[in-house]
């Protein structure tokens, strides 16, 4: 880890930039966190985080404020002035930015280039149709004779998107976006897409360009109402992990989608750096890509960050990517959940009243609050938005998250606040209908096979009894094992302990398929370390990791090692296999 002190612009003004400046300001790398404009939120309350007010779009105040702090690095969190260009400014004055050119924030800018570029990489999305002409896009509409979903291809603040029910609701809804311009030049071209079935899952993925590493799928909830009825929003709220990212599903994601994605942009000129969103139906024949942001999303950003491990440093991770060495830190995750529950304005996503005061009681533990459209007035805290706040909930189960959210929920108050209460209520429906997988955090969910586990055992046991001496009980099937030094003939001796690895002679066994002898190695290595210090090899334990059993290999390896406490007179007492799916790469 480099021991430069980090200075941070972060620049945005909701919950996503809230809870990012909440992260970093945990990092013990930063020094300092502008957030421009910020909100209520970062006002105060958070150690190192200040506020500066700045528009998102006004990169020359920005930059400006910049050099005058010597910011060393920038973190923009919404999309506008990715797509305009705010990477490219910070980098032209020698300032990191974790975030993507303005080339490769055209995958989240225009709906027509990003789904070109899938069409051109196959990468698996719904059937499309692309079009700048109203004429021609509706005698297309006339024509198909499938449900359909009409984009505007531009930015549209995450609400360009209409799901017709039908021709005339379809051919009513184009007509909006290409003629009445309801969201102004972002529908002066249109995706006409197939309308996909399935359930939807969000990926945050980390990337320096090469290296990707997402955080577990999680699942917004876009409509306004319960049972998900009404116009759609910036997300009413979210869960974090979902019990349908099996980890069979999640590789599929990463193989088919995430890592080609990676790889597409770079090899096309435009190598992505930061976080990619990639939205995604999963359908009867897999998961499709529905779309791309080159942001964190939001809510997303409030249930994941929350679950990012004491060990991952988010202030690294980001300048990690910005120097192309992602695969130089570690990004892990808590085993537990989170959720939040969106607090909005009464008329979201309509109309809605500013400026109503929120009272906020003290909030239970393991729960958060990120503030979104909040500000400071007169000392007070008020609402300034129709998202207001993102309460999050972290708990060993989705049910203690979710619990925990609303709990908190209760200790807030201001008039006319609304939020939907059935967060997570498909993953609910689905553990109701699927009881196996309620507990989802089993070794078979994981990826481990207990079977394979087992057969091994019944190979390797001859092996392991075979190296029986004086004083040991070779009986394999324990993590341990007892030794008995009277039986062995000893009295009164000093012990002496030694431990040691094979390391990077596992890349040549790999490579030469040879893996009886790496075990003789293992032995050696301790044997050697306890003979220097005139101590006589009594017992070993051995301890064997992979991603994926490979029984075959295992046995070998084991074999490798009675050998070798055979040749030292040296009991095999007990040792462990773990397999670790997520953790190593199969093999």
């Amino acid at each position: 880890m480099s021991l430069e002190k980090l200075i941070i612009l972060v620049v945005g003004s909701g919950g996503r930039e809230h809870a990012i400046a909440w992260k970093l300001s945990q990092s013990p790398k930063v020094e300092h966190i502008f957030v421009a404009p910020g909100n209520g939120g970062t006002e105060n309350g958070i150690d190192k985080v200040s506020n500066v007010n700045i528009n998102v779009n006004d990169f020359d105040s920005l930059t400006q404020f910049a050099l005058s702090k010597d910011i060393n690095l920038v973190v923009p969190g919404p999309e506008q002035p990715l797509v305009e260009g705010i990477e490219l400014t910070f980098r032209k004055i020698g300032i990191r930015c974790f975030g993507p050119s303005p080339k490769a924030a055209n995958m989240e800018g225009s709906k027509t280039f990003s789904k070109n570029f899938m069409k051109k990489h196959n990468i698996p999305t719904a059937n499309y149709e692309n079009f700048s002409d109203y004429e021609k896009a509706k005698a297309f509409l006339e024509s198909v004779t499938y449900n359909v979903v009409i984009k505007a291809s531009g930015l549209a603040g995450g609400k360009g998107v209409l799901i017709p029910t039908n021709k005339q609701e379809a051919l009513d809804a184009l007509k909006k976006i290409m003629v009445d311009k309801m969201f102004g030049s972002a529908g002066n071209e249109v995706v006409i897409e197939e309308f996909l079935e399935g359930q939807e899952l969000s990926v945050l993925t980390f990337s320096d360009g090469y290296t990707s590493v997402s955080l577990p799928p999680a699942q917004d909830h876009k409509r306004i109402f319960d049972g998900d009825q009404g116009p759609n929003t910036g997300g009413m709220g979210c869960y974090c992990p979902t019990p349908i990212a099996t980890p069979e599903l999640n590789a599929k994601i990463k193989n088919t989608i995430i890592q080609p994605t990676i790889d597409g942009m770079r090899r096309d000129g435009f190598p992505f750096v930061g976080m990619l969103f990639t939205g995604l139906m999963i359908t009867s024949s897999g998961p499709k890509v529905l779309e791309y942001n080159v942001r964190f999303g939001d809510p997303e950003t409030e249930v994941a960050l929350p679950l990012l491990s004491d060990d991952s440093d988010l202030a690294e991770i980001m300048l990690a990517c910005a120097e192309g060495r992602l695969d130089s830190v570690r990004i892990n995750t808590k085993p537990s959940f989170a959720a939040a529950v969106i607090i909005a304005s009464g008329g979201y996503p309509g109309q809605y009243q500013k400026g109503k005061e929120i009272f906020i009681q003290n909030i239970p533990s393991e729960t958060f609050i990120f503030h979104a459209g909040t500000s400071i007035n007169n000392g007070q805290l008020v609402t300034a938005g129709g998202r207001v706040l993102a309460v999050t909930g972290e708990g060993h189960t989705l049910r203690d998250a979710v619990d925990r959210a609303y709990e908190c929920v209760k200790k807030i108050q201001f008039e006319n606040m609304i939020y939907r209460k059935d967060i997570a209520h498909r993953a609910f429906s689905y553990l109701t209908q699927n009881p196996e997988e309620n507990n989802i955090m089993t070794y078979a969910s994981a990826g481990v096979s207990i079977d394979s586990g087992n057969n091994l055992v019944q190979k390797i046991k001859s092996l392991v009894k075979s190296t029986l001496r004086n004083g040991s009980d070779c009986e394999i099937g324990g993590f341990g094992g007892l030794f008995d030094l009277k039986a062995a003939g000893f009295t009164d001796p000093i012990l002496i302990a030694t431990t040691d690895g094979v390391g990077t002679k596992l890349k040549i066994a790999q490579a030469v398929n040879i893996h009886n002898t790496i075990g003789i190695d293992l032995v050696a290595m301790n044997v050697n370390d306890l003979i220097v210090q005139g101590a006589e090899p009594l017992f070993f334990l051995d301890y064997y990791a992979c991603g994926k059993l490979n029984i075959g290999v295992a046995k070998d390896v084991v074999e490798g090692i009675a050998t070798g406490c055979l040749e030292s007179n040296c009991a095999l007492i007990g040792g462990e296999t773990s397999e670790m799916p997520g953790v190593y790469n199969d093999g």
